[in-house]
């Protein structure tokens, strides 16, 4: 008998748009299950290694595009604290 090894998580960001986001980065990726303010994927494999390597890869993808959102949300920020000055 094989075991199955299985891993759940569940996303919710600073904001439903940048929810939207992280859950559009996993749309070729994975199987996601939308809770509406928060989505969840699952991940199931046969092997530990192979499970840890998919999770790697989809935290990964994860992290890259907060990273990004969050750099773009400070830009957006101090574009509008520079021109209420003007």
């Amino acid at each position: 008998m094989s075991a199955t090894w299985k891993i759940t998580l569940e996303v919710e960001s600073t904001s439903s748009e940048n929810t939207s986001s992280l859950k559009a980065a996993m749309i070729t990726d994975c199987e996601i299950i939308d809770n509406g303010s928060s989505f969840s994927i699952e991940i199931i494999e046969h092997k530990a290694k192979d499970l840890r390597a998919m999770w790697n890869t989809r935290i990964r993808g994860l992290i890259a595009v907060d990273s990004l959102m969050t750099v773009l949300d400070g830009l957006v920020n101090s574009e509008d604290s520079s021109t209420s000055n003007v």
